[in-house]
């Protein structure tokens, strides 16, 4: 018999995941849904079917034997968990989706186990388009046992690949998520100082992205896109949140300095997101950097 689930918060990431095991994870029982607005809830499975709402998060945990969440902040993950604790949580699973410090997963895994659930932590790499079309890739650890039980629900479900690191420490899946997410705003960076010295000297950004689109196809080729298009400041909401942005990079810089090294790059990236904030506050988005590196450039933020 396949086990219940649970679901526990509904924000950008969490309505993708959650909407793709509702629909090729093969459930037996209804996902159990559990939202602050509890009408949110409602909603939202009203539209993906195959699901029941539970009036609290304790309701959701005592019913279910494995329980998701994908949360913003390590405040937040940590105040969720508080909650999910006061349910007797012997022989459940508790996965973290969450990119957090490697230092609070290791906080979230012991807290778990002394209460004798089973800890799992699984960050994602992607956006949320990328979420709703199941396509991120999961990066999963903690015990063997409890991680193969989570396993179905990752590739083919909430993702297009799996980076398994089954039977290895939970803190391990949060190191690589924080390490890998310098890569994305490095990326940014790079490529927003190169649109911006393209059209200052004469090239053009057009002609700029013509070479990224042969070089470089897949996320640069999307984030050259943004830029040149504008779509990095006129969204109605971010598609990866100046605050959350900034948040990783703290954590890398962290990561960084404990291990008695720099990672410059995520110290300039971070310099740009301050202004990405002070120019767009809480509808910041990372590809903001380009506007942030245009104003340093003596453009204005917005491109058009």
């Amino acid at each position: 018999m396949a086990p219940q689930l649970a679901w526990l918060g509904l924000g950008n990431m969490g309505r993708g995941m959650s909407k793709n095991i509702v629909e090729k994870g093969n459930l037996d029982k209804p996902l159990i849904l559990y939202n602050r607005t509890i009408q949110k809830a409602h909603d939202f499975s009203a539209q993906v079917g195959n699901s029941t709402v539970a009036s609290s998060l304790q309701e959701a945990v005592s019913k279910a034997d494995i329980i998701f969440y994908c949360l913003g902040e390590d405040p937040s993950v940590l105040e969720t968990l508080e909650e999910i604790l006061k349910v007797d949580v012997k022989g459940k699973i508790i996965v973290d989706c969450s990119t957090v410090h490697p230092d609070t997963t290791a906080k979230e895994a012991k807290l778990v186990e002394d209460k004798g659930g089973d800890f799992v932590a699984c960050p994602v790499f992607g956006a949320p388009a990328m979420a709703d079309a199941g396509q991120l890739i999961c990066v999963i650890a903690g015990k063997t046992e409890a991680v193969q039980k989570v396993l179905p629900y990752c590739k083919g479900v909430m993702g297009r690949a799996n980076i398994d690191f089954s039977g290895q420490e939970p803190s391990k899946a949060t190191l690589l998520k924080v390490i890998g997410n310098t890569f994305i705003v490095g990326m940014v960076t790079a490529l927003s100082e190169g649109h911006v010295v393209a059209e200052k000297s004469g090239l053009g950004v057009e002609e700029l992205h013509k070479f990224i689109e042969v070089m470089f196809p897949g996320p640069y080729t999307a984030y050259s896109t943004r830029l040149k298009t504008g779509d990095y400041y006129n969204r109605p909401e971010p598609l990866f949140a100046v605050d959350l942005a900034r948040k990783d990079a703290r954590h890398a810089m962290n990561l960084a300095e404990t291990s008695g090294c720099r990672m410059r790059q995520v110290e300039l990236a971070d310099s740009y997101l301050k202004t990405v904030k002070e120019q767009k506050g809480e509808k910041g988005d990372i590809a903001g950097i380009y506007g942030a590196v245009r104003m340093q450039g003596g453009l204005p933020f917005d491109n058009q």
